[in-house]
């Protein structure tokens, strides 16, 4: 088996309103509803399908569960520039920046948390 790129992932939130807000505000992702009624999130080639704590899934029809999810996003702009916006909007940058070892190289980071406390690492290659 080779395994070739990530196409989607799950997180479980608590309120669909406030995570979609809050990544469509904070980090410009744009959301999108399906015929179901799923709500996901998409940016670059990405997605992350959002699942209420609670609601049942498939394939196998298990409850989600809150846990902790710990996110780095790459981006070209220049993590200066993106903490000043994070302050402007709110949100409180908990660590950074700080050298990280990424999957294609060092890269700079910044950490803060979404609506649920899920860490968010903003980075950008060195």
């Amino acid at each position: 088996m080779h395994v070739e790129q990530l196409d989607n992932l799950d997180l479980t939130v608590r309120d669909l309103n406030a995570t979609c807000a809050f990544y469509t505000r904070v980090l410009g992702m744009r959301e999108l509803h399906s015929e179901d009624g799923n709500r996901a999130l998409t940016f670059g080639g990405q997605k992350i399908n959002l699942y209420l704590c609670g609601q049942s899934t498939e394939p196998g029809s298990q409850q989600t569960t809150l846990g902790p999810a710990d996110l780095c996003f790459i981006t070209s702009e220049p993590l200066a520039h993106i903490a000043c916006r994070l302050r402007d909007s709110g949100v409180c940058v908990e660590d950074g920046p700080v050298e990280r070892a990424g999957t294609d190289g060092p890269i700079l980071s910044i950490y803060f948390r979404d609506p649920d406390a899920h860490l968010i690492e903003l980075s950008n290659h060195l």
